[in-house]
């Protein structure tokens, strides 16, 4: 396994789980547990991380982290989703209502 990225907190290692397996890339998350343990443990060490299986999907990998980490930047109005109408925020890549997206 091939360490790709530790993230803030566990919600952010999720939504970046969600995505990688979205575009068929296997990965593992450690540290899931380890949250309730910072205190008693470096909190350096209590951070979520995601794992890839196979070496040669970290271009692919990183490519979709990069993309998400920009997203997250933006501080963009609000948008309405084109199936549904539904206003969704900014930072949202998909509608929160229907699930389609921005696009």
């Amino acid at each position: 396994m091939h360490k790709l990225y530790s993230a803030a907190d566990l919600q952010q290692a999720y939504l970046l789980s969600h995505l990688l397996r979205q575009a068929g890339i296997a990965h593992y998350i450690s540290n899931e547990n380890l949250q309730g343990g910072v205190g008693e443990l470096p909190f350096t060490h209590t951070y979520p991380a995601i794992w890839l299986f196979d070496e040669a999907d970290r271009v692919r990998a990183r490519t979709i982290i990069e993309a998400f980490e920009q997203a997250a930047t933006r501080q963009e109005d609000a948008w309405r989703c084109a199936a549904c109408g539904e206003d969704s925020p900014g930072t949202f890549e998909t509608c929160w209502k229907c699930g389609c997206g921005r696009d």
